[in-house]
C-alpha cells in the first residue's frame, strides 16, 4: 500500500531487489524492450592470481541502489543536464548462465546473451566477471560491422597463450585484434609491472593498438587523448576496475598503483560518448571480497550510471 505519493511507490535504495539502478528485472530475454540491457555475467575461471570476480555483478547492483535516483534523474549542475530522467529505458535481464568449471560453455552462454541484447537493439552493458568475459563480448558483435575498442586498465591483456591458456583474464585484447570487425585498440592506463611481455607490446602496436599510460595520459591531457580514438567509427568500452589506483578500487584481484582517478576516466568517456556511437560496453574485475569498505563497487556503480546518462543523452541531442 502506498501513502499517496503522486509517482507511486519510492522504492527507495535499501528497499527491495538490488537490480542495477533498481531498474526493472527482465527475465524474458526474448521480450526485451529497452535502449539499455544490463548483463551479468559472474565468471572467474580466467584469474590468474586472486579470484572473486564473480561476485562483482551481485556488488555493483547492489551498490547502484545508492544511485536509484527515482522519477526525476540525476540533475548535472556542471553540465546542465539532467541524466536518466523520465522515459529512460533500462532493464536488468539478470545474468549469463556459469558452468562451473567450463570456460567454453560459459563464455558461449554470455556470447548469446549479448546477441539476444543486440537483437533487441539495446546498448549491451556487462558487469563482470572477470576480464576473459570481454572475449565473448566482443565474438557477439562479428555481424555488427566495423568496432574500436577503447580499454581502460591497468594491464594490456595481450598475451597469446600462456602454459595452453588462450581464454583467460590476461587474452582478451588479443583475441580482439583477431577478430576481423575490431579495426584497432586504444589501451589506456598501461602501466608499470604488466601482465604482457614486451613481445605482446610490439604484437599490439603491429596489429593496430595505441597504448598509453596514466603518466601519459596526464600529460597529454583527456582531450588530446580522445582525439588520439578514430572518429566516424562505432565503440565498444571495455573497463578493467584495476585501471582505476588502488587507493579508490583496492577491490580487485590484480591492483596497481599509479592508477587513474575517476574524473580522468569520466571526461575521456564523456567526450567519446559525444563523438561517436558507443554501441557496448563491459566492466570487470570487480572482487568485493577484497574491499570491505564496499567503494570499489561503489565506484563501478557511479562510473557505469553516469557513463550510460552520457550515452543515452548524446543520442537523443
Amino acid at each position: 500500500m502506498t501513502h499517496g505519493y503522486e509517482s507511486g511507490r519510492l522504492n527507495l535504495p535499501f528497499v527491495g531487489i538490488a537490480t542495477f539502478g533498481k531498474y526493472p528485472y527482465q527475465p524474458d530475454w526474448e521480450g526485451l524492450q529497452a535502449d539499455v540491457a544490463i548483463l551479468g555475467a559472474p565468471f572467474d575461471f580466467g584469474t590468474q592470481w586472486r579470484s572473486g570476480a564473480r561476485f562483482g555483478p551481485r556488488a555493483i547492483r547492489e551498490a547502484s541502489t545508492l544511485f536509484a535516483f527515482g522519477h526525476a534523474g540525476a540533475y548535472d549542475h556542471e553540465d546542465d543536464v539532467t541524466y536518466l530522467g523520465p522515459g529512460t529505458r533500462i532493464v536488468d535481464m539478470g545474468d549469463a548462465d556459469i558452468v562451473h568449471t567450463d570456460t567454453e560453455g560459459s563464455h558461449a552462454n554470455i556470447e548469446a546473451a549479448v546477441r539476444a541484447i543486440r537483437a533487441a537493439g539495446a546498448l549491451p552493458v556487462v558487469l563482470g566477471g572477470d576480464h576473459s568475459i570481454n572475449i565473448p563480448c566482443i565474438r557477439a558483435f562479428d555481424d555488427h560491422g566495423p568496432i574500436h575498442i577503447v580499454q581502460i586498465d591497468a594491464h594490456l591483456d595481450f598475451v597469446d597463450e600462456r602454459h595452453g591458456v588462450r581464454h583467460g583474464h590476461g587474452n582478451p585484447m588479443r583475441r580482439a585484434a583477431e577478430q576481423d570487425h575490431v579495426t584497432g585498440l586504444s589501451q589506456f592506463g598501461i602501466r608499470n609491472v604488466s601482465s604482457t611481455a614486451k613481445e605482446g607490446y610490439d604484437a599490439a602496436r603491429a596489429m593496430g593498438s595505441d597504448i598509453l599510460s596514466v603518466r601519459q595520459i596526464r600529460k597529454l591531457g583527456v582531450e588530446a587523448v580522445a582525439k588520439r580514438v578514430p572518429e566516424g567509427v562505432d565503440l565498444y568500452l571495455t573497463i578493467d576496475i584495476d585501471g582505476f589506483d588502488p587507493s579508490i578500487a583496492p577491490g580487485t584481484g590484480t591492483p596497481s598503483h599509479g592508477g587513474f582517478l575517476y574524473y580522468e576516466v569520466l571526461e575521456l568517456l564523456a567526450i567519446l560518448a559525444r563523438r561517436n556511437r558507443i554501441v557496448g560496453v563491459d566492466l570487470v574485475e570487480v572482487a568485493p571480497d577484497y574491499d570491505r569498505t564496499g567503494t570499489t563497487a561503489i565506484l563501478a556503480a557511479q562510473l557505469l550510471l553516469n557513463l550510460i546518462g552520457r550515452i543515452l543523452h548524446a543520442r537523443n541531442a
